[in-house]
């Protein structure tokens, strides 16, 4: 088997950060690779060897995969860690690293392929059974029979890209009238986001949890499940609030889920860290989505509770070793709650800001994990996802961790730019989050700007007041402004590189 001495991480920023430390704690020496945007970026002074791949668009930058595989050959480098996002989930590039002599701690190119297709992952989970939200079992190619596929499977439906993610080339149909044109634009939004158009229809879940399962498997054929997380608070269809364990689930439908995950996994050969993700309705019947075939963005709440490092896992795995955990020595252990919080303004249809950190303060305390890569006095780069930190929380139950969420974003002082950390203490204050009857319409539903406006600079008791006053309130409802809107507005931002699903 071989041992790797030298880690490149091919990523920028908190989960370049992340996976360094992991790696330094196993005797690993670390390269990193930076844009010329991201040269003062912390997790830069962190490796042990640090190299600039270029300039700062991702295109130039981070995802050319020729100039990363070039400098890992000239500094003598083993593997490569590709982190989230960037070419994490490209099946040429783990290729083109395999076939340099280096090893891809992920899983194989062609399970990347396989699962990287909404539809290819359906037909690979169908072979085990796995349950499937009616739907076509193609991409569309008859728009009359799709009509009738609707029609059939009742409105409203969801018209998907078969190569999507992160919510785009994503429609709701409502009913036929509305189907032509719905079509038209998420063919649209699919070939100009991923460079294909293939889209397919199925029923729309109309008040769903979004549910997701860790799994672990070996190069020999183990794999197991570290149950699941719950990611149902989004907004664009992208996760804003996630936590384990799930309020939502049994414990039957949590056996039962991980099984599921588990066949998925099997059916395309699957070795690494991934995630297979479900849509759960009302009556606890789940449904598969897809498979996302590379460490997920809130794999830290699934660590707190399990007290496994997914990081030192996939690199042992990368290197041959049988995975030494059995699932039924696994156990769920307290509760964790992660928020992200972005460089955004909820005020502003959670549109990104861009600026100057004036000030940057981490929360303390026992129970409280930063994962962040950036420092007091830095830019936020408008060249890349304008996450700034993960604030997660672990407590002995979930009211615990909701507290100390509640109490971490108190703590947490930044200035000069818009963040979501109001908007998150709005989550962790309101009676549908603190009680399980929130769904991925939380926004739509009870979300409005004024909840929040004006409060990311005022008083602890000013806010204490106002939130006490919105958990009075029964029904807040929202209109959903038009992607259109949001893309006139900002449209400085519409070639970065999304690396948050």
């Amino acid at each position: 088997m071989p041992t790797i001495k030298k880690i490149l991480i091919a990523n920028r920023g908190e989960i370049a950060l992340r996976i360094m430390r992991s790696v330094r704690e196993m005797g690993i020496s670390t390269v990193a690779i930076y844009s010329e945007a991201d040269r003062q970026s912390p997790h830069v002074r962190y490796a042990d060897e640090a190299v600039c791949i270029g300039p700062a668009p991702s295109s130039e930058s981070y995802l050319c995969g020729d100039k990363i595989i070039s400098v890992c050959k000239k500094l003598q480098v083993d593997a490569i860690h590709p982190g989230y996002g960037f070419l994490s989930e490209n099946a040429d590039f783990a290729r083109a690293v395999i076939q340099a002599g280096i090893i891809f701690i992920g899983p194989s190119p062609e399970s990347i392929e396989v699962m990287g297709n909404k539809l290819a992952a359906k037909q690979a989970a169908a072979t085990y059974h796995v349950p499937m939200v009616p739907g076509s079992s193609g991409a569309i190619t008859d728009i009359q029979a799709s009509k009738e596929l609707a029609a059939s499977i009742g409105y409203p439906v969801l018209i998907k890209a078969s190569a999507g993610g992160g919510g785009k080339g994503m429609r709701i149909v409502t009913s036929e009238d509305e189907f032509d044109e719905q079509m038209k634009r998420a063919v649209s939004e699919a070939s100009a986001s991923f460079g294909d158009g293939s889209v397919f229809v199925e029923k729309y879940i109309t008040s769903p949890k979004h549910i997701e399962i860790q799994i672990l498997g070996d190069q020999h054929g183990h794999i197991i499940h570290l149950f699941e997380r719950e990611c149902s608070i989004q907004r664009r269809h992208q996760k804003v609030i996630e936590e384990a364990p799930s309020i939502s689930i049994t414990q039957e439908v949590r056996e039962a889920i991980g099984k599921c995950a588990i066949d998925v996994a099997t059916a395309c050969n699957y070795y690494g860290a991934g995630t297979v993700e479900f849509i759960l309705d009302e009556q606890q019947n789940y449904y598969f989505l897809e498979m996302n075939t590379r460490l997920q963005v809130e794999h830290p709440v699934t660590e707190q509770i399990t007290g496994i490092d997914l990081v030192k896992q996939m690199i042992h795995i990368a290197e041959g070793k049988h995975l030494g955990i059995k699932q039924e020595e696994l156990t769920i252990r307290g509760h964790a709650i992660e928020a992200r919080i972005y460089a955004e303004d909820p005020e502003n249809n959670f549109l990104p800001d861009v600026g100057k950190l004036k000030t940057y303060r981490l929360p303390q305390g026992n129970g409280v994990r930063v994962d962040d890569g950036f420092e007091e006095g830095m830019d936020i780069p408008i060249f890349y996802d304008p996450m700034i930190a993960k604030l997660i929380t672990f407590g002995v139950d979930r009211h615990e961790a909701i507290n100390k969420m509640t109490r971490a974003i108190d703590e947490y002082q930044i200035s000069g730019v818009q963040t979501t950390l109001e908007f998150c203490k709005f989550v962790m204050l309101h009676e549908s989050f603190q009680n399980g009857s929130f769904d991925t319409n939380f926004v739509t539903n009870y979300f409005k700007p004024e909840f929040i406006s004006g409060n990311q600079n005022s008083d602890h008791d000013s806010l204490a007041a106002l939130f006490a006053a919105l958990l009075q309130e029964t029904s807040f409802v929202t209109d959903t402004q038009k992607v259109a809107n949001e893309t006139s507005r900002n449209q400085s931002w519409k070639n970065r590189r999304q690396y948050n699903t």
